[in-house]
């Protein structure tokens, strides 16, 4: 399967019955995750961020480590064998209008003509959940019922305090 089509199948499984606009930041989180997995460029010292040396921006992550991310089944769940969507990620419906548009979605975003409305984001989850690493995060954004977070790279997702038991008087 090439990385285009696995990038569609998991926008479908996890955004499909989403709005477009939230299949799109989905799409550009796969991207900001691959980004982030890619170890940084050595910098020269004393080089300044923008001069040659400097590393003021990642490169772009090529297609097969996008691919690589959305088999991740911590960030994208279908993914995990024991998910009820994950026979779908086998078997999508070809003639389903919103498998067309997760198609169009994953083409641009691999070619790099995607936006990216998420503000960098590298985790997410859907609004009707909130996930344990989630209670302590600024969200960067919240499009279409899904949520998103920056957060930096090497950072470890916070747990929340355990609750406090109140005895009644």
């Amino acid at each position: 399967m090439d990385p285009t089509e696995i990038l569609a199948r998991t926008l479908y499984v996890e955004a499909g019955p989403h709005p477009v606009r939230a299949i799109e930041a989905l799409a550009a989180l796969a991207v900001n995750r691959a980004r982030a997995a890619m170890p940084r460029p050595a910098r020269r010292p004393g080089a300044a961020p923008f001069a040659p040396g400097g590393h003021a921006r990642l490169p772009e992550p090529a297609t097969a480590e996008v691919a690589a991310t959305c088999r991740d089944p911590f960030l994208f769940p279908a993914w995990n064998p024991r998910h009820p969507d994950h026979v779908l990620l086998a078997r999508p419906p070809q003639a389903d209008p919103a498998f067309a548009i997760c198609r169009r979605i994953a083409a641009r975003a691999l070619a790099g003509s995607l936006a990216d409305p998420t503000g960098g984001a590298t985790h997410w989850h859907p609004a009707d959940q909130l996930p344990p690493w989630a209670v302590a995060q600024d969200p960067s954004a919240e499009i279409g019922g899904l949520i998103f977070y920056r957060l930096e790279t090497g950072e470890r997702p916070a747990h929340p305090a355990a609750p406090a038991l109140v005895v009644a008087a």
